[in-house]
């Protein structure tokens, strides 16, 4: 169905757990669904089945990113900005405070290239190369060598430099690198890290066998995906419900399999 008011003017859409969001071509942001913890932006806390405009943000937004129950945004002049639940710090505002408005993360007024939005937790690109992430780390998904929430962005161990774009999932993280390669860091109980392995890590692994030729990576809960440059597709970690695609339903695969016809 059409999305009310937005049947034109759109750049770019972002969903989450149970909340949608969009970046207009005039570079505002607007989104619409649930909205207990603020994760509308506008200031209330009431679900809207229409879009409502993000306080402050109505221009100047370069990127958008709607996680599970909070957002994220990418301003033109890179800095990032956040709202909505934020009980384990994943807006990086230095609190546990959730918010109905975007609020800025700390440290990172500047100088980012990307920001995704996860469950309890949030990773940014810098504009060098690097990754930081901020807020619930239970399965090490922050990438920092601990498994301790931060309400701060921390830097990913490894990944100082040298990476061309992140995705968080739902408690772990993936990577792409400029070499084209992917690595994964966080939980890991149904091999997502591609690894080989069902062990959280707390710092990033090499997928194996993606060490080169991938162009893009998504993490998402239990399992992630990979195109590579040759217009592939490969996925790994759960798959009771064949999100892996590769024609099975074989509870889980550690490493990356051949999504059947690409």
């Amino acid at each position: 169905v059409d999305v009310y008011g937005l049947t034109s003017g759109v750049a770019a859409v972002s969903a989450g757990d149970s909340h949608s969001c969009a970046l207009t071509s005039a570079g505002g942001v607007k989104c619409w669904g649930a909205n207990w913890a603020g994760q509308l932006g506008d200031g209330t806390f009431v679900d809207r089945s229409t879009p409502v405009d993000v306080a402050g943000l109505t221009s100047g937004v370069a990127a958008v990113s709607a996680g599970d129950y909070h957002s994220c945004a990418l301003t033109s002049a890179g800095g990032a900005k956040c709202w909505g639940y934020n009980n384990f710090g994943g807006l990086g505002d230095g609190t546990n405070f959730s918010r109905s408005t975007p609020v800025d993360v700390n440290y990172l007024a500047s100088g980012v290239a990307a920001v995704s939005a996860g469950l309890y937790y949030s990773c940014a690109l810098t504009s060098t190369g690097g990754v930081k992430c901020w807020g619930n780390n239970p399965a090490g998904q922050l990438g920092d060598g601990t498994f301790a929430d931060s309400s701060t962005p921390v830097d990913v161990i490894g990944l100082t430099s040298g990476v061309a774009a992140v995705s968080a999932g739902d408690s772990h993280s993936c990577a792409l690198t400029s070499a084209g390669g992917a690595k994964c860091w966080g939980y890991n109980g149904f091999g997502g890290l591609g690894d080989s392995t069902v062990v959280d890590r707390s710092t990033p692994v090499d997928v194996i066998g993606l060490t080169s030729g991938v162009a893009v990576v998504s993490a998402a809960r239990y399992h992630s995906c990979a195109l590579t440059s040759a217009g592939g597709a490969k996925c790994w970690g759960h798959n009771g419900f064949g999100e892996l695609g590769n024609g099975s339903l074989d509870g889980y695969t550690a490493y990356p399999v051949a999504v059947s016809g690409f």
